[in-house]
């Protein structure tokens, strides 16, 4: 039986991540992965791909509705569904094979196959063929993610009713897509058919879209998606039951007043949520504790209740977000090494890959207003940014919450033309706990979207933007 320092269940962002820094870090690691292509959701059937098809349903809808205003004359464009899949796989075999080159690199031994525990230091893996394989680890990672969550009495049958797996592998451009679910994946799948072309209905229990973001940000959202796409949106509504047959699908849900509506369509996608990826590991033989929702329970230093078990990403508390794994993954290795790593969760920037993006960091107003914390607001339009009318992206803006006496910078909420990419420096920045008036006073190129950071802040901390 081979005898390893380290192993890592689960070659997600988080999974592989921690491999590599353990490995760094002079372990002997393994790795196992249940499936036969490393990466984990995040890159087979999740981030990679649905970023792959949300940029390629942007070019296809720029080319309808904007080239011609920039003076590109073309014929009328047509969708080619089968070009877009095939590209967005091409994108994702590129980027699971830099996994695989990674894993040579760091001579970590890789193990295909489901790992569960025997005892705490012995790990059974069971390949695909049936065969079965042991090997000892004096510490384990467990990092196995998380799986579609469904709705209790709706049964996901993958060809009418399915989730965001076979969203991705679809043949056809749905005529009525049904969404039951208003957060980060429904509405990203959602506005890459509605760019191609589909009818989109959003059905959300809650009365807001992502509802955990700003609710700044879950009204303009909701606004441009009606606006640009004309995404429909029934809020506060429940889903009592989906029904398909051979070309169609119908959902029933019951509103605020508890009356009953029926929808039809297509292809019903469920994506209310996630559960982590626990099932077969043998938890339960080795002691591990699991509270009600299903998670692993872990101490401040990711520690399970079982020693030298350890458990980071989607199988634990918080953000369901590959960099917040990716964070704990190094985090357990620095760790085991004898450093002394830290992570600021309220740090951990969310985004949505719609367009406009929306992406955000710190805390929420409606967070600020419940602890009693007295803040002021900054915000600036993209209407007024020059970047942004030469680029035709004006919806949108940038809102700053800073401290009212420090002034430090509380929370930066965007919602816009490249904010995932913008929110980088508002995390920087809080990182270093600077204040509203520290961004002001920096020199921002011109012109650029980041300047609109910028202008929030001067907003924020003395009334006084420049621009608008």
């Amino acid at each position: 039986m081979e005898k390893f320092d380290v192993t890592v269940i689960g070659s997600g962002p988080g999974g592989y991540v921690a491999a590599i820094r353990c490995a760094q870090l002079g372990f002997k690691t393994a790795l196992i992965e249940k499936y036969p292509t490393l990466g984990g959701t995040c890159l087979n059937v999740g981030c990679i791909p649905s970023k792959a098809l949300l940029d390629s349903s942007e070019h296809y809808y720029n080319a309808v509705h904007h080239f011609e205003e920039h003076g590109i004359d073309i014929k009328p464009p047509k969708v080619n569904l089968a070009q877009m899949i095939a590209r967005k796989a091409g994108v994702v075999k590129l980027t699971c094979d830099g996994i695989n080159f990674l894993m040579k690199k760091n001579k970590i031994t890789v193990y295909t196959g489901h790992g569960s525990f025997v005892t705490k230091q012995t790990i059974e893996i069971a390949k695909a063929d049936g065969g079965k394989e042991q090997i000892e680890s004096a510490k384990t990672i467990i990092a196995t993610g998380s799986k579609p969550f469904t709705l209790p009495g709706i049964e996901v049958d993958k060809q009418r009713i399915i989730t965001s797996t076979e969203a991705l592998e679809l043949k056809e451009v749905p005529k009525h897509l049904i969404i039951i679910g208003g957060g980060v994946i429904g509405l990203e799948l959602g506005s890459v058919y509605g760019r191609l072309g589909s009818k989109v209905t959003v059905v959300e229990f809650m009365d807001r879209i992502i509802a955990g973001m700003d609710g700044a940000l879950s009204k303009e959202l909701q606004r441009v998606l009606k606006k640009n796409l004309g995404f429909e949106f029934l809020l506060k509504h429940k889903v009592t039951g989906v029904a398909a047959k051979a070309k169609e699908v119908t959902v029933t849900a019951t509103n605020a007043k508890d009356e009953v509506i029926e929808l039809k369509g297509d292809y019903c996608l469920v994506a209310v949520g996630r559960r982590p990826y626990t099932d077969n590991l043998g938890l339960e033989k080795i002691g591990v504790t699991l509270d009600k929702r299903g998670k692993i329970e872990v101490d401040e230093h990711l520690r399970t209740s079982v020693e030298g078990i350890y458990a980071i990403g989607d199988v634990i508390n918080g953000a369901m977000l590959a960099h917040k794994a990716e964070e704990e993954g190094v985090f357990v290795a620095e760790q085991l090494a004898g450093q002394k790593p830290h992570i600021n969760y309220n740090l951990i920037p969310g985004v949505v890959y719609t367009w406009p993006e929306v992406a955000a960091v710190g805390y929420t107003e409606e967070q600020l207003k419940e602890q009693g914390k007295k803040y002021k607001v900054g915000s600036f339009p993209f209407k007024a940014s020059g970047r942004a009318r030469a680029s035709m992206d004006t919806d949108g803006f940038v809102k700053v919450l800073a401290d009212e006496v420090t002034d430090e910078i509380l929370g930066v909420h965007m919602i816009g033309p490249r904010t995932a990419d913008m929110i980088a420096e508002a995390v920087t920045a809080m990182e270093y706990r600077a204040s509203a008036e520290d961004v002001s006073r920096m020199s921002h190129a011109h012109p650029t979207f980041t300047e609109s950071f910028k202008e929030a802040c001067l907003d924020a901390t003395a009334k006084r933007p420049i621009h608008i």
